[in-house]
This record gives C-alpha cells, sequence and structure tokens, in this order.
C-alpha cells in the first residue's frame, strides 16, 4: 500500500510540473461542432477554439528564446530588474492563444505575429536609445566614466535623429561621441542598443498625473491616483486605465498601480489592446497583422495596407505615422526585425518597405489632445 501510494505522489508531482512548465507539450483534445474542428490544449489554450487546433506559443516560442530578445532587461542598470519573465507572458498570452494570438494560421504566422507584437513592447520599454541630446550638457569625463552612468538617460522622446544632431557638433565632441556610437551607444556595452527591450515597466519621471475631467463621469480619477505610463504596451490617462481594467474585469481605475506591481497584468493588458481595435470601426493591430482585415478603397487611397507597418497607425496614429521616417517609427520597425533574426524566421519575412513601415500612411486617429503620449 505504501508503494502504490509513493507512485501517486510521484506521478501526482510530474503532472504539476509539466503543467507549470510553460515549455511542455500538453495534449490535444479535438471535437467537431457544427461541422468545424476544434480543440482544448489545456492551460495554455482553453475553450474549444478552432486556433487551438495550430500550434500554440510555447510549441515555438520558449523561455530560452524569450531570454535571447530580451537579454539586458535584468542588468544592474535596468529599472525593472526581476519584474519581466517569461512564465508572466506565456501566462498572460494563454487568455488570448483561443482568440488567435500566435496561433493563427501556421507555425510561421505564430513566430512572425509574436515577433511583431514584442517589437512594439521592446521598443516602447528599452532603455537602449539614449537621448543624445543630453549627452551635450555633462562634463567630458563623465562620458568616459563606465557603462552604467551612459545607461541612466532617459529613453529618447524626441523627434531629432542622432545624425542631424550628431553633425551640429564641435569636431572634438564629434570623435568621442563617435567611439560611443560605435560600441552600440554605451561605450562598453555588449548586446547593442536593441538587446534592451523591457528595460522599464513604468515612467521615471511623470510630468503630470495624466487626469483628463473630460471623461469624469465615465472614468472619474480616483483620488490620489496617477496615471501615468505603465506595463508593456505604456498605458496612459484615466481613460485609458478604466477601459483596459473593464475589459481585464481588474480596477484599474481606482488602482493604476497594479500594473506596474503584476507582470502577467501587464502583459494581458498590452495582448488585450494588440487584440482589439481603438475605435469599432477600425481593425486591431492583430487582425491587421495576420491578414484578417480587408482594406477598404479609402485605406488603399490612405496608403494603409495589411502588414507590420499599419500595426503602428492602429496603435500609435498620427504619433509615429505620416511623418516619414521619423525616430519612433523605425524604432519600432528595427526592434521587429531584430527579434525575426533571433528567433530565426529572418527579416525577409517582414515583408517590402511599405508594408512595415508607416512614413507614407495616413493616420487612422489623431493623438488627443490633452495626451502626450
Amino acid at each position: 500500500m505504501e508503494a502504490k501510494l509513493w507512485v501517486l505522489v510521484v506521478v501526482l508531482a510530474i503532472a504539476v510540473v509539466s503543467f507549470a512548465d510553460a515549455d511542455s507539450t500538453t495534449p490535444k483534445l479535438v471535437k467537431t461542432v457544427k461541422g468545424k474542428k476544434v480543440c482544448d490544449r489545456g492551460w495554455e489554450c482553453k475553450g474549444w477554439s478552432q486556433f487551438c487546433c495550430n500550434e500554440t506559443i510555447s510549441d515555438y516560442f520558449q523561455t530560452y528564446q524569450f531570454e535571447n530578445l530580451f537579454s539586458k532587461r535584468n542588468s544592474p542598470v535596468a529599472h525593472a530588474v526581476g519584474y519581466w519573465d517569461y512564465k508572466s507572458f506565456i501566462t498572460a498570452a494563454a487568455v488570448y492563444q483561443p482568440h488567435g494570438f500566435g496561433t493563427t494560421g501556421g507555425k510561421l504566422m505564430g513566430m512572425k505575429e509574436i515577433s511583431a507584437f514584442l517589437g512594439h513592447v521592446g521598443s516602447k520599454t528599452t532603455c537602449g536609445l539614449i537621448d543624445w541630446r543630453k549627452l551635450a550638457f555633462l562634463p567630458i569625463e563623465n562620458l568616459l566614466k563606465s557603462e552604467s552612468q551612459l545607461l541612466r538617460f532617459e529613453i529618447l522622446r524626441g523627434q531629432y535623429t542622432i545624425k542631424s544632431w550628431f553633425g551640429s557638433l564641435p569636431h572634438g565632441w564629434k570623435i568621442i561621441m563617435a567611439s560611443v556610437i560605435d560600441a552600440g551607444g554605451y561605450g562598453v556595452a555588449t548586446g547593442g542598443p536593441l538587446a534592451w527591450g523591457l528595460c522599464y515597466n513604468k515612467e521615471m519621471s511623470p510630468s503630470q498625473s495624466y487626469c483628463d475631467d473630460y471623461f469624469k463621469y465615465t472614468y472619474p480619477c480616483a483620488p490620489g491616483a496617477e496615471y501615468y505610463g505603465r506595463g508593456a504596451l505604456p498605458i496612459y490617462w484615466n481613460y485609458n486605465y478604466g477601459a483596459t481594467g473593464e475589459a481585464l474585469k481588474v480596477d484599474l481605475l481606482n488602482h493604476p498601480e497594479y500594473i506596474e506591481q503584476n507582470a502577467t497584468l501587464a502583459f494581458q493588458a498590452a495582448i488585450w489592446r494588440w487584440m482589439t481595435p481603438v475605435k469599432k470601426s477600425q481593425p486591431s493591430a492583430h487582425d491587421v497583422f495576420v491578414g484578417n482585415w480587408k482594406p477598404t478603397k479609402n485605406d488603399t487611397l490612405a496608403k494603409r495596407t495589411p502588414g507590420f507597418g499599419t500595426t503602428m497607425n492602429v496603435l500609435y496614429g498620427d504619433q509615429v505615422c505620416g511623418q516619414g521616417d521619423v525616430d519612433g517609427m523605425n524604432s519600432i520597425v528595427s526592434h521587429f526585425l531584430y527579434y525575426l533574426d533571433l528567433l530565426g524566421v529572418g527579416r525577409e519575412e517582414a515583408g517590402p518597405h511599405e508594408v512595415l513601415t508607416c512614413a507614407e500612411q495616413k493616420p487612422f486617429n489623431s493623438a488627443p489632445t490633452t495626451a502626450s503620449s
């Protein structure tokens, strides 16, 4: 009897470990509903969905690949050390895989969509893009200090290009800055500027509380709450926290800080935004990327086509689109291409320039006059 009990304990332990390990393969249950094949893959893709019949995210995107994409996120100079991890991402993704996130089409499309989504995330949370203009106000001896000194600069927020700013420098400064730029932006840092995604989980120096009284009846600001940028695709303003909280069934309007306290929730909020149209008359970033969206004649005239470029248009509108090759857009594109390469897909799968960027697209939406991000 005791031997049988030990066998049962071992079997249960193996089952628990297998369930907890996101890299494990879960048996696929299959049935037919109204003539259509639907599947259930347990914890990762649950609910009898046609998408669950395809490969799930953990089938092709595992822990080591997540670590490769965000290799510098736990560097001592990062601002969210120990916060982001693969388990949080895959747990959040499990909610949306039955709806097609990472499970639309075959393995190649899944890998491309994960690269695209994380390309946005990496760009929006990086500390790898330094505001080079700030270096001009530092003594030369500070520039020659350790890597950590340089990495503490805030994310590049302006629209100046490194090339235009660099060209205005005196000759002596050009020599110094050239050595910094050639080393990837950080002096002795390794991995280059694209390895620093998920460095942040919140806005470091908010300039305001982001409370818009226009929404005082629908999304009233909670006393003492501050609605500055938080998350994997940073959320700003009370009305955005309110809408996101309603969708996730979490009281983010009264507790926006939950996003910076729970990485799974932060990823879940970002995936919800990716999967959900900003306006009912517009597509979601997901539908635009995987080919579910069919452009109208007006979309074609506005140069909006299915592909990665239009995902930026959906998510950011005129903040990055329709302005030519601005830094904000180029950063997102660069992260996407970098991740495609790291996952072994290859950047040639990203498509031609007009599909990859939104430089010439007419924006779907304009940024609110009260909103800066």
